[in-house]
């Protein structure tokens, strides 16, 4: 193996090691919402709803979570992003 072929093969990641790190995205995700109350997953919906009346965003362009701390604490994070104006 020369050198050449040592950097080629560093540069693409393997398809094994993309699968492990979406499916890893994936099990954290599904353990946030696990926490989370039963009327969440349809206020989600609810507030893409209401982005959709004014933006035109795909479903992955909307992140919706909810984070809550031992204080009984609960934050809403919404992240939208936004097409470019023309």
């Amino acid at each position: 193996m020369s050198l050449l072929d040592y950097f080629k093969t560093n540069k693409k990641p393997s398809t094994a090691v993309t699968a492990k790190e979406r499916l890893q995205i994936i099990v954290a995700h599904q353990r946030g919402e696990r926490d989370a109350p039963d009327y969440f997953p349809q206020m989600k919906q609810e507030i893409i709803e209401v982005i959709r009346k004014y933006v035109q965003v795909g479903p992955d362009q909307v992140s919706v979570q909810l984070d809550q701390n031992d204080e009984n604490l609960s934050v809403l994070e919404l992240n939208v992003t936004l097409p470019e104006q023309n």
